[in-house]
């Protein structure tokens, strides 16, 4: 898996950085693509990577302030003129539905593929298939914030070959049986069941994206032991009172909550305007004296998980 962050400021967009948007490639057959909130510009900025809108499968979003949603109605309706035909479905707090469908018929737009919109009623899992499944908890916030956690599920073990060869089982369609684990009967009548042969599975990779709050305990727990934390920094440590009094976290929140968690890496996001490209140095100090694996993201960053 891959993030592109579209978007890594607060509140009003700025010259370095745009409002907050990510997208989370999961790099499977099909290419997919998850959004995780979508503000104002998100599809201006989409236009400078290789993402296309037809390969987007889902939308997250963490919370309904503008900064997190202004660009949801004009990138859905850009899908449709840039021929995305599959469905598409929405996830996020209570109230999204009222939103889109409200912009959507006000603009008179054309949505010309299957636009699902689910609602968070309660914590716990809101996706699950054969290699996903993505839980949330609500955070410290204003209004209601979600944070989210995607869990990548265990990789079927690979087939042994040197086993299956010393076993003296020919090569052939056989060993895509093995491989499935099932029992197979060669021509001489022997008789091996697949899972002798394959190794043990690959763990998956797991991911924790925080939206807007203060520091949490819900934070912690859907971050624990994640690979990657994606985690909002609105405010520097020496801002803490008013983090606090915004409902928002400082670098050493987030880092505190990756060290509690015990993840491999911290990714710092949604940096506030009123910090400039010669204090972020200074913010990342700030995290690494807490948890050292930390990283600050610019728009257009990446990172492989």
């Amino acid at each position: 898996m891959k993030f592109t962050f579209l978007g890594t400021g607060s509140g009003v967009p700025a010259k370095h950085r745009n409002v907050a948007s990510l997208a989370l490639h999961l790099m499977n057959k099909e290419s997919a693509i998850w959004l995780f909130d979508c503000g104002e510009a998100t599809q201006h900025h989409i236009l400078h990577t290789s993402i296309k809108l037809r390969k987007m499968e889902k939308i997250f979003i963490t919370h309904l302030h503008g900064d997190h949603i202004f660009g949801l109605p004009g990138l859905l309706g850009s899908r449709s003129f840039q021929g995305g035909e599959s469905p598409l479905t929405i996830i996020g707090p209570k109230g999204i539905r009222e939103f889109v469908e409200t912009s959507i018929r006000i603009s008179t737009s054309h949505i010309n593929y299957p636009l699902h919109i689910e609602e968070i009623e309660e914590d716990g899992i809101v996706y699950e298939d054969d290699f996903f499944i993505v839980k949330t908890r609500e955070l410290i916030h204003g209004i209601p914030s979600y944070g989210f956690r995607i869990q990548q599920k265990d990789l079927p073990g690979p087939l042994l070959i040197s086993k299956v060869k010393d076993a003296g089982i020919p090569p052939g369609p056989v060993y895509e049986r093995l491989k499935k684990g099932e029992e197979v009967i060669l021509p001489d009548g022997r008789i091996f069941q697949g899972k002798d042969f394959i190794g043990l599975p690959k763990k998956g990779k797991i991911i924790a994206i925080i939206g807007d709050t203060r520091l949490s305990e819900n934070a912690i727990h859907l971050a624990k032991g994640a690979n990657t934390l994606v985690h909002e920094a609105t405010f520097s440590s020496v801002d803490e009172e008013i983090a606090y009094t915004y409902f928002h976290s400082t670098t050493k929140d987030a880092a505190k909550v990756a060290n509690l968690a015990g993840v491999n890496e911290l990714i710092l996001n949604h940096i506030s305007s009123r910090y400039q490209q010669e204090d972020l140095g200074q913010l990342l100090l700030e995290a690494k004296s807490i948890f050292s694996n930390t990283f600050i993201a610019e728009d257009f960053s990446t990172f492989t998980v």
